[in-house]
């Protein structure tokens, strides 16, 4: 099941930390319950992003391997 992010942030061409870094500013400004959407083409982005998402109790929906890209997509819980 596709679920619609609420807010994408297109972060590919950046290298790690910057798709962790630009996902955390946009779960900051996201209200609880709002999807986040990153696309990344820096594979350490589908470790970092779901660990940091655990680590802060948020809701994983998906890591995604897009068409030269891979797409993670969050739920802000609290």
């Amino acid at each position: 099941m596709y679920v619609k992010p609420d807010r994408v942030i297109d972060a590919r061409g950046s290298y790690c930390p910057g798709p962790l870094m630009e996902m955390i500013k946009a779960y900051k400004q996201a209200k609880i319950g709002e999807v986040i959407s990153v696309y990344s083409t820096d594979a350490g982005t589908k470790k970092d992003a779901p660990a940091w998402i655990a680590k802060s109790g948020q809701e994983l929906v998906g890591v995604f391997e897009r068409e030269g890209y891979y797409e993670i997509v969050m739920r802000k819980v609290k």
